[in-house]
């Protein structure tokens, strides 16, 4: 072994180990291989960048563009809606015509956009033919998956294989070389899942069989029917003439204010800047539970104000500035007083942004890298903080800054427990105090014994004393809260409004939106769409608590509520999809001949060799902006830009593998396992290796790995490297065995309701199944040759 090869290994392994852990983007660790070839000389400059220029990579943003407009002009909805006319309710042709379908349009759509696509379609079948989605959205992802494996541009490995033969000189794949073994592998992998795979799949109907997606089963199935209760503001509340957002009743406990009923007069999610009146009745959604808890708090008794308890404390108490580092996990998460308290044995007091400074609320504000945080801890937690790599800067504060810069002018004040109150046995932790209002703990006063800066989890017992900081104000606000009068039955009134102007939608997010990863609060989602997320439905289970801390993620469910004509506007948002629309206008097809003409062109011009694949696909994808089929803005937003610079950032790897002998190293290390059994063992260990690697790595770059391996194998053999080339290519795209195989898996998955084990449930016997087929009909269509005799075939066509 060389030091190249070496390095290349290196590499490759930390590449892997990367994408595995997800530590990093996984076009920021195709990015940075890139990088690092270049740097170590393993591949010149102008090596380095030619994945940006290489004709797979552009045939791949191309397709993502023709695919857009077919979407965009209606013809593959009305296509799908058609084809599932015909399929009637049953269960095993629900399965075949959907699969069918998708499979159909996956040979020459993006399989992506075609699982977008079809997904409301499928959920608005299943409601209708009373079949749980778990029984058909698996079905659905699984038949793009095949279908892509039928035509040279179904999916990106096809393309990055048929490239690979190129660059080393080999005959390239043409259009339909794929369609043989392709659609023999699309009808037995639909005919196994319509009829043995249909009994495994997971028969998750929580909601009964019966209009599964309905506005009233929707409700049951993400558990909101016993979540729903009316609060009264009495007639001498103390909250009357304060906003809902200062009440805090949906910071405090995570309520959700539906409507606002005022003398028969109801308005619809009102504003968090709407001022209460007496007499107001406030429809809530929420865990009751959870408020009680908080308005426990309320019984305490305000002893006095403390100003030399405060000066005995701030003798050992001290206050420090921290900057928030650019790198910091903290960055864009949203500040949890009892989580930072227990992580970093302090308090945070307030936020400075510049010249903006937050003092109340400051929970719900999602940080950002340089953010100044003013804390107060003990010497001791404030000396650890040194040595934190969460916090670029550490300096200690003034008097000046703390009046001039923060004007801090909080009370520091001596709350009782009462003896015999229900607070006592629970935790500052527990009732959520100090996220809701702001309220830090300084110490506890228990039998003549101080404790300094208690632990959140410390236990609170009736006779206490606690030492808070704070805002009196708040105070009021906590016994306002216990004012309020709970009435757990719905007013017809109030019923019939919910029901008549209010309806909720499901949705989850678009494949290429840029939302996963953050949270409803950082997008500021009421106020940009005037809807409530109540619910979300990840991994098989619902989430209704704390959902605007919740980080979005792929695969999600999301239960919104709010005025009809709202929902109806968001259905047009490109960042998700409805599952449930209501009142979606239809697509306009008007442009819909230009759009098929355009499509047939593209793939006649391939056909007859007029033009390179990738022309052909560039003009199309031109022709399409030009008619107007969709306009420039959502040809670039068509574009999933990461799996583009994925495949670009890592082709200068399988060319630095080929070059310094890595691809032969390791091609040698699979010929002495299985070299002595001959060529068909060799082709099928390479097609195992690449069937388990799609578990873990990305399939563009695990094509891109695997490729220089497959044709030094078959040059060490002395055959020609497409049968092998094609058995891999089918490999790499039968992705079905985890969720995270391929985005299409994790589009269904929170739709579906499915967990991680229900996709290794049916996509391992599937996996081998395809495997079978395509070992049977290699053979058939693409029989081994002498290198020698393709290199002639590839002369003389």
């Amino acid at each position: 072994m060389t030091i190249e090869i070496a390095l290349v290994l290196g590499i490759l392994l930390i590449a892997v180990v990367l994408f595995v852990t997800e530590a990093l983007r996984m076009d920021l660790v195709a990015l940075l291989v890139l990088g690092t070839l270049a740097v170590s000389g393993l591949v010149s400059p102008a090596q380095a960048v030619s994945g940006f220029s290489n004709a797979a990579v552009i045939t791949v943003w191309a397709m993502f563009i023709l695919s857009e407009g077919l979407t965009r002009t209606g013809i593959a909805n009305s296509l799908g809606q058609q084809l599932l006319r015909v399929s009637g309710r049953s269960e095993i042709s629900l399965i075949l015509v959907i699969m069918l379908t998708a499979g159909g349009l996956s040979a020459f759509m993006n399989n992506i956009g075609v699982a977008a696509l079809m997904l409301p379609v499928v959920v608005d079948i299943a409601r209708r033919t009373e079949t749980p989605p778990s029984r058909l959205l698996m079905p659905l992802a699984f038949g793009c998956l095949l279908g892509g494996l039928t035509t040279l541009i179904g999916t990106p490995p096809n393309l990055l294989i048929s490239d690979a033969l190129t660059q080393s000189g080999e005959r390239a794949f043409q259009l339909f070389d794929f369609s043989p073994v392709g659609l023999g592998v699309l009808v037995v992998g639909t005919l196994f899942v319509a009829l043995v795979g249909r009994l495994i799949l997971p028969q998750k109907d929580p909601s009964g069989a019966s209009n599964l997606r309905s506005q009233r089963n929707l409700r049951t199935l993400y558990g909101l029917q016993e979540r729903t209760f009316v609060m009264r503001i009495p007639q001498e509340s103390v909250l009357i003439g304060k906003t809902l957002a200062e009440t805090r009743i949906g910071s405090a406990v995570g309520l959700i204010v539906i409507a606002l009923d005022r003398g028969g007069r109801i308005e619809a999610l009102p504003s968090r800047q709407t001022v209460l009146k007496g007499g107001d009745k406030i429809l809530v959604q929420g865990r009751l539970d959870r408020f009680d808890e908080l308005r426990r708090w309320s019984e305490v008794v305000i002893e006095r104000e403390a100003p030399l308890l405060q000066s005995l404390v701030s003798d050992r108490i001290k206050l420090v500035e921290v900057t928030v580092a650019t790198d910091s996990p903290m960055v864009k998460e949203l500040l949890h007083h009892t989580e930072f308290r227990r992580r970093f044995g302090a308090n945070v007091l307030a936020i400075r942004r510049g010249d903006l400074v937050r003092r109340v609320n400051i929970s719900q504000v999602p940080l950002r890298g340089a953010d100044c945080l003013l804390l107060q801890g003990s010497e001791e937690s404030l000396t650890k903080l040194e040595r934190s790599n969460e916090f670029s800067e550490i300096r200690p504060v003034s008097e000046e800054d703390l009046l001039e810069t923060y004007r801090l002018q909080e009370s520091v004040f001596v709350i009782r427990i009462p003896k015999g109150s229900r607070l006592g046995g629970s935790t500052l932790a527990q009732s959520r105090l100090g996220d809701a209002f702001d309220f830090r703990l300084l110490a506890t006063f228990r039998e003549g014994m101080l404790q300094l800066m208690p632990e959140p989890d410390e236990l609170v017992l009736g006779g206490d004393l606690l030492l808070l900081q704070g805002r009196p104000e708040d105070l009021d606000e906590l016994r306002g809260l216990q004012e309020l009068e709970i009435e757990s039955h719905v007013s017809p009134q109030l019923g019939n409004f919910e029901s008549d102007r209010l309806a909720v939608l499901e949705a989850t997010l678009a494949p290429h939106s840029p939302l996963a990863g953050t949270s409803m609060a950082e997008i500021n989602f009421r106020e940009k769409h005037g809807l409530e997320l109540v619910a979300v439905w990840r991994s098989g289970r619902a989430i209704r608590s704390d959902l605007e801390r919740l980080q979005l993620q792929f695969g999600d469910a999301l239960l919104l509520i709010g005025p009809r004509k709202k929902l109806a506007v968001f259905g047009d948002d490109p960042d998700f999809l409805a599952l449930t629309p209501i009142g979606a206008s239809p697509p306009d097809t008007r442009r819909a001949p230009l759009a098929s003409l355009i499509m047939l062109g593209v793939v006649g011009s391939v056909v007859t060799g007029a033009l390179r694949i990738e022309i052909a696909a560039i003009v199309g994808a031109s022709l399409m902006v030009l008619t107007r089929c969709l306009n420039m803005e959502q040809a670039y937003r068509s574009i999933d830009w990461r799996a583009v610079f994925l495949i670009a950032g890592m082709l200068p790897l399988g060319i630095a593998m080929q070059e310094t002998g890595t691809a032969q190293y390791l091609a040698g290390r699979v010929m002495e396992t299985l070299g002595d059994f001959g060529p068909w063992p060799v082709i099928m260990g390479l097609y195992a290796v690449t069937a388990i690697g799609t578990m873990i790595v990305p399939t563009a770059a695990l094509v891109v790995l695997m490729a220089p391996i497959v044709l030094s194998a078959s040059a060490d053999m002395g055959i020609a490297p497409q049968t092998a080339m094609m058995a891999v290519a089918m490999a790499a795209s039968a992705s079905f065995t985890s969720p995270i195989s391929h985005p299409a898996n994790i589009l269904v998955m929170g739709p579906g309701g499915y967990s991680f084990s229900d996709y290794l449930k049916l996509g391992i016997p599937l996996t081998i199944i395809v495997f079978i087929v395509v070992m049977f009909l290699l053979p058939l269509f693409w029989p081994l040759q002498p290198a020698g005799l393709a290199a002639v075939s590839a002369y003389l066509d």
